[in-house]
């Protein structure tokens, strides 16, 4: 006689769940606030300007029986130049990496139905979960208005409501993303957080103090190189190069005497041994390579392909 099995009975190991998350949303919607707070550590800079992340950047989540690939990408725009339209193009990339897209959208001031970020949802045709943020600055009855006209404006197949900045509703909006995600082993080591070099973080670290300290459109036209990165006993020795497109930018980034990248360095400098955990000397020099955002040698150079 075959042996009797009760169907109810799970004598198996519980299922792992694996996947990869797009978070998009428009300029300074906290995208990278979001991605940083549920990955428990900065991975992405986070400035008070509009267009402040330009790469696609990767972090990675994990527990006992989850692994997600959170996506933090660039704020959805109409590109006026090249290097924007090579920023649209990593958002454009989810269509054939993500699983599921976390639309965030900043509650206090809501997409219109007709805005490019739906245009861009449609041309992903991808599972998206609308998750309303800031809801630490607003009052209940703003909430559920930005909720309604979000729902009303797309397919979702959800809604959250959190604030990124305090972490209110991100336990509810990682149970809504483990539930999407689909069966599969790690893609990553659980210990691993990125797949993205140290020397990627320096540059993005040193390009973060840029867009603090500097104003108007100079942060627009900087890019921001490692030249060379040597691991020491003692200490990591970096050499960065800051890339502008004029010479007149140059004379704002160097200011008086040097007095200005002088600051610069010390800012990137702490910045860096905060990420590291090391002491860093760090070495910044100013080139000038004009148009370097409408010209494709120079942006594949510096990472943007």
């Amino acid at each position: 006689m075959e042996a009797y099995h009760n169907p109810k009975k799970k004598d198996s190991k519980p299922l792992h769940r694996a996947g990869f998350v797009g978070i998009v949303g428009e300029p300074n919607a906290g995208k990278s606030t979001l991605f940083n707070h549920l990955l428990g550590q900065k991975l992405s800079i986070i400035t008070h300007k509009a267009q402040t992340t330009r790469h696609r950047i990767q972090g990675f989540y994990s527990d006992e029986h989850t692994q997600i690939v959170f996506l933090d990408t660039p704020g959805i725009i109409q590109p006026a130049y090249l290097l924007q339209e090579r920023m649209m193009e990593q958002v454009r990339r989810l269509r054939g990496d993500a699983d599921l897209l976390l639309h965030l959208v900043d509650g206090t001031r809501p997409p219109g139905p007709k805005d490019l970020v739906y245009e861009t949802l449609e041309e992903l045709k991808l599972p998206a979960l609308l998750v309303v943020n800031k809801i630490d600055v607003m009052t209940p009855d703003a909430v559920v208005s930005a909720k309604d006209a979000g729902m009303k404006s797309y397919s979702y197949s959800g809604a959250v409501t959190i604030s990124a900045r305090d972490g209110t509703g991100l336990e509810d909006l990682m149970n809504r993303i483990r539930e999407s995600m689909p069966e599969n082993p790690p893609f990553f080591p659980k210990e691993q957080l990125s797949d993205h070099p140290v020397r990627f973080f320096v540059s993005e670290l040193i390009r973060e103090q840029i867009y603090l300290l500097y104003e108007q459109e100079v942060p627009y036209s900087c890019a921001v190189t490692i030249a060379d990165f040597k691991e020491e006993s003692e200490r990591d020795r970096i050499h960065a190069e800051i890339i502008v497109s004029r010479n007149s930018q140059k004379g704002i980034l160097i200011g008086k005497k040097g007095s200005r990248l002088k600051e610069l360095g010390i800012r990137s400098r702490k910045a860096i041994e905060a990420f590291t955990g090391r002491k860093t000397h760090l070495e910044l020099f100013v080139k000038v390579r004009e148009k370097w955002r409408e010209r494709d040698l120079y942006l594949k150079s510096y990472g943007y392909r």
